[in-house]
């Protein structure tokens, strides 16, 4: 059956009311009074709390990063948006960032304000604004659940024919069964007077029963927020709630028919709760008397003598929830010079009162400001007053290449060849990395540290054991990579700190999307965008750095280790597609080594696959596997010593993963792709004749040379992601830069 518009539009109708009134949008103040004393630990919140119960509020998980493993909160990944709406403005990474900010809030829990100013400082595009950005989200959908819930009042005045008497003009009301006014329409209203500083509804209580009420709610006087405690009503409210005190003869029953509270709903657009000051404004709190307001003159008698201010700004706009100050350093310093005082006492002056500040106040700052502020002579006075937390560069290239995967491919418009975006995030990461200082390690770490080059450290924070050539059996490669990740705590230089960002590098992507040379995102067209850009040496400083040992800093060489690594990755793609390689051939070799090497430096035997008989490891087929992993005796990765440092290994790992199976994929990345290169070798004339067959025409070939090529076109665009153009200009390069001379394959045994 066919459904009208006017039935859809009923049942839409019919879905906000009910919304409506499952949120509990408006409440009289004995209905809010018993709601807050049902659930003291949600109603009863100052601003710190608030953000941080809402950063508990969407869980947490462990992950495994650079530093080691770490909390990851949910939040961040915007899980309350549909499906695949918030990866561009979720946040990768910085877990450590994460952490830190869940302290801080924690420790306004601790003390009962937010009593600091969070600063997050680090380089341009590191992620500041993108943090913050997720919290302001997460407000506007927390705001909406039930733990999520806060509530403000007005006052409302009736029209006197809706009560018969002098409501609000002194005296008692005539009509007792009428409890409060606050669900009353706005047709039966003469006047409603907002509080728009959300003063909290509790606060319309006598302080001294307030804080026997709420310590009686939350269990001890530690529990109550200091605003909750010692808090009072703003200039406007407590004229008008004396006055009416006075009407009523001190009948507070009375007074509070005139409340109605209503539910807050944050709103980043509206700027409510959720609020961004730029940095080109100076004045965040301010007021304005009222005279002429249409409200005013509905007021009973006894109220409109009253001399009303009404606050504003951004201060007032973000009460209860997260105020950013954004590029907080680039304003003048009398400009947040009130900060110091505000953080502290939790108001601000104004003309005719001290606002009560119930914020969350979060800054951001670029490091370039936060060194000359520094040298400022009142930085030492701020410094008490600020929570800084660094927000470095991304140093894995893993989560790197999820920001352009988000931001860049799935918004370019056009194909994105494979190992374009992986590119790009490794030479970001290189352009971010410092050499490392052996000084700063233990004793037994420092010969790896000393020798430890830019491209190895790169694999290393992205989970590899880096290729350490045997020496990463000496150590545990976890806890190295921990320690070289925090090398630089201490210090205000620090990795990460330093390098390309990721909104340059997005630019400098979308850019060789429009090569003139390809019809798509070609990782070629990101080499040659690299390479004017590392040319700009005049533009970005991080360009000017002196060459370091280990490769760091050295910026054509980047380029051109890049350049071999994406024909590397071409050509297994390619040796893959062609059937002559099988990808999972390397791993049960390698792992059968393993296996062979294992019982020989213990002493066991293994039960032969071929006569189920218990025999000694095969000495032969681990001197071949050494041969083709490039391992002889005389380097000591051969041979006995090679193997017993190999099991070291194996011991190492198990170390930082307790409990967990060995994974031969994972933990020896750096073998397994020396194989991959040593059976190319012996493969790669027939390779490289598949890949001039595919790109040449011309070339003679057979019925089964052309069902090859169809079948390898077809695999690579299903299980590589390639396109047909981009695989052709893929092999015409590998024709051109490294099959030029290859030879016709060779016999073999």
């Amino acid at each position: 059956m066919t459904i009208s518009a006017e039935e859809r539009l009923l049942d839409l109708a019919k879905e906000v009311k009910a919304s409506f009134d499952r949120q509990r949008r408006v409440l009289t103040f004995d209905q809010y009074l018993s709601e807050a004393l049902a659930r003291p630990r949600v109603l009863c919140r100052d601003a710190g709390r608030y953000v941080k119960d809402m950063l508990d509020f969407y869980g947490q998980e462990r992950v495994e990063g650079v530093r080691g493993e770490e909390a990851r909160y949910r939040l961040f990944d915007l899980p309350f948006l549909s499906p695949g709406a918030g990866d561009a403005d979720a946040l990768v990474g910085h877990e450590t960032v994460q952490v830190e900010l869940a302290r801080a809030l924690g420790n306004f829990v601790r003390v009962g304000a937010p009593n600091r100013v969070i600063l997050l400082h680090g380089p341009n595009g590191s992620a500041k604004s993108t943090t913050i950005g997720c919290l302001l989200r997460a407000l506007e959908h927390y705001s909406n659940q039930d733990e999520g819930a806060v509530y403000r009042y007005d006052w409302v005045f009736p029209k006197k024919r809706t009560v018969r008497g002098a409501i609000g003009f002194g005296g008692r009301s005539s009509t007792p069964t009428l409890e409060s006014y606050a669900h009353l329409p706005d047709e039966e209203l003469d006047a409603r007077v907002r509080i728009e500083v959300r003063d909290h509804p509790l606060f319309l209580l006598p302080h001294d029963a307030r804080r026997r009420l709420l310590i009686q709610a939350l269990g001890s006087v530690s529990e109550v927020p200091r605003w909750l405690l010692s808090g009072s009503l703003c200039d406007k409210s407590q004229k008008i709630f004396q006055a009416l005190l006075g009407s009523y003869e001190g009948s507070l029953e009375e007074v509070l028919r005139h409340v109605r509270v209503e539910r807050v709903l944050f709103s980043r657009r509206y700027r409510v709760g959720a609020v961004t000051l730029g940095p080109e404004l100076s004045v965040d709190a301010r007021e304005r008397q009222l005279t002429m307001d249409q409200n005013l003159a509905a007021l009973p008698v006894s109220l409109q003598g009253l001399s009303l201010f009404e606050a504003t700004g951004e201060l007032v706009d973000a009460s209860g929830g997260i105020l950013e100050l954004s590029d907080l350093l680039k304003r003048p310093l009398d400009a947040f010079k009130y900060l110091q005082i505000t953080a502290e006492t939790g108001e601000v002056a104004l003309g005719s009162q001290n606002l009560l500040v119930n914020s969350v106040l979060l800054a951001s700052g670029n490091d370039l400001h936060l060194t000359a502020f520094r040298e400022h002579p009142e930085y030492a006075s701020f410094r008490g007053r600020l929570d800084m937390i660094r927000v470095g560069y991304l140093l894995d290239h893993r989560l790197e290449r999820k920001i352009y995967d988000r931001q860049v491919a799935a918004r370019v418009g056009t194909h994105v060849a494979p190992h374009a975006m992986d590119l790009a995030a490794r030479f970001a990461v290189l352009t971010r990395l410092e050499k490392p200082d052996p000084d700063r390690h233990e004793q037994k770490d420092r010969d790896v540290v000393r020798q430890l080059s830019a491209w190895q450290k790169l694999e290393l924070y992205a989970g590899g054991s880096a290729d350490l050539g045997g020496r990463g059996s000496e150590v545990s490669v976890a806890q190295l990579r921990r320690r070289l990740a925090r090398e630089w705590d201490a210090s205000d230089m620090y990795e990460g700190g330093d390098g390309i960002s990721p909104r340059t590098l997005s630019s400098l992507l979308l850019d060789a999307a429009q090569h003139p040379g390809f019809e798509y995102l070609s990782p070629f067209a990101v080499l040659s965008e690299l390479s004017e850009f590392i040319a700009r040496k005049g533009d970005y400083g991080f360009l000017r750095r002196s060459m370091e040992g280990g490769g760091y800093h050295d910026y054509d060489g980047f380029l051109k280790r890049l350049r071999v690594w994406l024909l590397d990755r071409l050509e297994e793609d390619f040796s893959r597609a062609s059937g002559l390689v099988e990808e999972r051939s390397y791993e049960d070799l390698l792992g059968r080594y393993i296996e062979h090497v294992s019982a020989s430096v213990k002493g066991e035997k293994l039960k032969s696959g071929v006569t189920g008989k218990s025999e000694p490891a095969d000495e032969a087929f681990m001197a071949e596997v050494e041969a083709m992993l490039g391992f002889d005796a005389a380097s000591g990765l051969g041979g006995p010593p090679g193997r017993a440092a190999l099991l070291g290994r194996i011991a190492a790992w198990a170390l930082d993963h307790p409990g967990e199976r060995v994974r031969d994929s994972d933990l020896f990345r750096d073998l397994l792709q020396r194989l991959r290169r040593s059976v190319f070798q012996e493969r790669q004339a027939g390779v490289a004749r598949f890949c001039q067959q595919l790109v040449d025409p011309e070339i003679p070939r057979e019925a089964a040379d052309d069902r090859r090529i169809t079948q390898a076109l077809v695999w690579l665009e299903e299980n590589a992601g390639y396109r047909a153009d981009s695989a052709r200009d893929a092999a015409a390069r590998l024709v051109a830069e490294r099959y030029q001379k290859v030879a016709e394959p060779k016999a073999h045994r």
